[in-house]
């Protein structure tokens, strides 16, 4: 009975411990919260390092899309998809998946629409 009990123990432990390597979205959530705000959303374009890849608010590199106008082209439940989840929208895409939270993604969302 014993042995059951600890193996159990065992690996509940080794699930805790890897649940914040693996990221899933549920866990993402509630440790990565954000205010949704253009505020937020460009900061966080800042701090991922976005401008390398995509031109933003009129600056940046033009290695990816011009974001600057990506409300209006696409839909918000593609945007979001690509924040989420970038290789489930293209494999071969070179845009790393940030595991970003639903607020982060709301953020940045709320930032590309108030640009001018």
């Amino acid at each position: 009975m014993r042995k059951p009990l600890f193996s159990f123990f065992i690996l509940l432990l080794l699930l805790l411990l890897l649940i914040p390597l693996l990221r899933p979205r549920w866990y993402l959530n509630l440790t990565q919260r954000v205010e949704i705000s253009p505020a937020v959303g460009a900061a966080l374009v800042e701090r991922r390092g976005c401008r390398s890849c995509h031109i933003i608010g009129g600056s940046g590199a033009l290695k990816a899309p011009n974001l600057d106008d990506a409300v209006k082209r696409e839909s918000e439940e593609t945007l979001r998809n690509w924040l989420a989840n970038p290789r489930a929208m293209r494999p071969n895409t070179p845009m790393p998946n940030f595991h970003l939270s639903d607020s982060e993604i709301d953020a940045i969302i709320a930032y590309l629409h108030a640009l001018p």
